[in-house]
């Protein structure tokens, strides 16, 4: 499959939790940190204000191992199910998605997050 970088040669991947189905983070692969991601089995990412790879879990031991990956109907984003070894979030939380939009009336009948 043929996906669709962007101009600066990345790919948004949308990381989830393979068993809770939690979503746990978003970051930027290029075509170098999928490959990377596939070989290893544990995700790399980009990082744009370092401009360098990125192990998730190199330095803190939370490390995210690939259950799989998926392409979008647009074949410009990518969902990689894991199985996460630590929290996500720098902040030390699962999820990097933990602060909720104030000013939204959220949908009672919703289960968002």
């Amino acid at each position: 499959m043929d996906l669709k970088w962007n101009p600066q040669g990345l790919i948004p991947a949308i990381v989830q939790d393979a068993q809770t189905h939690q979503v746990l983070m978003m970051a930027y692969m290029n075509a170098e940190s999928l490959a990377q991601t596939m070989a290893r089995g544990e995700t790399v990412f980009w990082s744009r204000s370092r401009q360098v790879l990125w192990h998730k879990g190199a330095t803190s031991g939370n490390t995210q191992k690939v259950r799989s990956i998926w392409v979008d109907c647009d074949a410009d984003t990518l969902l990689i199910l894991v199985y996460p070894a630590g929290p996500a979030c720098h902040t030390g939380n699962t999820s990097c998605f933990f602060t909720q939009l104030e000013g939204m009336q959220p949908d009672e009948s919703s289960d968002a997050v």
